[in-house]
C-alpha cells in the first residue's frame, strides 16, 4: 500500500510529464486499436467475398441435366469447391424479374428460352479460383465463365499490404512510447535524488525504491491503453450507422461486444508490459 501511495505521489508532484506520458500511451494504444477495427472489417469482408459465387458458368442451351450434374460431380471430387449453387433457366427468369421489376417492357423481351442455365460455384480457398476457372472452361458444356477472383484477390492483397505496414508502425511507436518513457522517469528519478540518498541512509531496499517507479511506468500505460481504446470505441460506434449504409449490407456491424472486451484486455496486458519495461529500463540507466 505504501507503494501505491507513494506512486501516486509522485504523479501529483509532475503533473505534466505524468500527462506527457499518458498522452503518447494514449496515441500508441489509440493507434492500435483503430489498426486493430480495421484489421477485424477487412477479413470479415474478405470471409463474406469469399462466401460469394466467385465462379460463375453459363451452359450452352443443348446441355442436359444429366450432363450438367456430371461436371458438378467432377468439380466436387476436387476438393477445392466450398458450395455450387445450379440456376435453371426458370430460376435466371425469376431473378430476371425480381430485377427488373420496375420497367414493364423488359419483362415482356425476355422470356426463360433466351436466358442460359448456369452453375454458380464458391471455392475453400481463394487460390483454387484459378484452376476452377480453368476446368470450367475447358468444358464444352460451358458457354461463357464469368470469373470474379479481382474483388477479393485485391481485397487479400490490401489486408496483407496493411497487416504488414500496422504492424510495422505499431512496433515504431511501441519504441517511441518505451524511449519517451524512460526519459520521463528518468527525469522523475533524477528530481528525487536527494530523497533516494535519504532513503538509503536509513536502510531502504534497492527494490523498495525501485517498485513506485515501475508502478508509475505500468500506471501511465494502462491509462493510455483504457483512454486509446474508448477514444476508438467511441469513434467506430459514433461512425457505425454511416459504415454500415457505404458497406451496403456487408455482415461487419455491428462488432460484437465480446472482440471490444477481448481487445481492452489485450491491450492493458501489453500496456503493463510496456509500462513496466520503459520503467525498468529507466531504472537501470538512472537509479544504480
Amino acid at each position: 500500500m505504501k507503494t501505491f501511495k507513494t506512486t501516486w505521489h509522485n504523479i501529483r508532484r509532475s503533473p505534466y510529464q505524468a500527462f506527457a506520458a499518458v498522452l503518447v500511451m494514449t496515441l500508441t494504444f489509440l493507434f492500435i486499436s483503430f489498426f486493430t477495427f480495421l484489421l477485424y472489417g477487412s477479413s470479415k469482408a474478405i470471409s463474406y467475398f469469399e462466401s460469394r459465387p466467385q465462379v460463375t458458368a453459363f451452359f450452352r442451351n443443348e446441355v442436359k441435366q444429366a450432363d450438367i450434374d456430371n461436371l458438378k460431380n467432377e468439380l466436387m471430387v476436387t476438393n477445392k469447391v466450398a458450395s455450387s449453387k445450379f440456376v435453371s433457366k426458370q430460376d435466371a427468369l425469376k431473378i430476371y424479374r425480381e430485377q427488373n421489376k420496375n420497367d414493364p417492357l423488359l419483362l415482356e423481351l425476355v422470356t426463360a428460352d433466351i436466358l442460359p442455365a448456369s452453375l454458380e460455384i464458391s471455392t475453400i480457398k481463394i487460390e483454387d479460383l484459378s484452376a476452377i476457372n480453368k476446368q470450367l472452361l475447358e468444358s464444352p458444356l460451358v458457354s461463357e465463365v464469368v470469373f470474379q477472383k479481382d474483388v477479393v484477390s485485391v481485397l487479400t492483397s490490401w489486408t496483407n499490404a496493411l497487416r504488414s505496414i500496422g504492424l510495422g508502425l505499431i512496433i515504431v511507436l511501441s519504441l517511441v512510447s518505451i524511449f519517451i518513457m524512460v526519459i520521463i522517469i528518468g527525469v522523475k528519478i533524477s528530481q528525487k535524488k536527494s530523497d533516494i540518498e535519504i532513503m538509503r541512509l536509513i536502510g531502504a531496499g534497492g527494490w523498495y525504491i525501485r517498485w513506485p517507479f515501475i508502478f508509475e511506468g505500468i500506471s501511465y500505460g494502462v491509462v493510455g491503453a483504457i483512454l486509446g481504446w474508448l477514444i476508438s470505441a467511441g469513434a467506430l460506434w459514433y461512425f457505425t450507422p454511416s459504415l454500415s449504409a457505404f458497406l451496403k449490407g456487408m455482415p461487419i456491424f455491428p462488432i460484437p461486444l465480446i472482440f471490444f472486451l477481448g481487445l481492452l484486455g489485450a491491450e492493458i496486458l501489453v500496456a503493463i508490459i510496456l509500462g513496466t519495461l520503459s520503467s525498468f529500463l529507466a531504472v537501470l540507466r538512472y537509479l544504480k
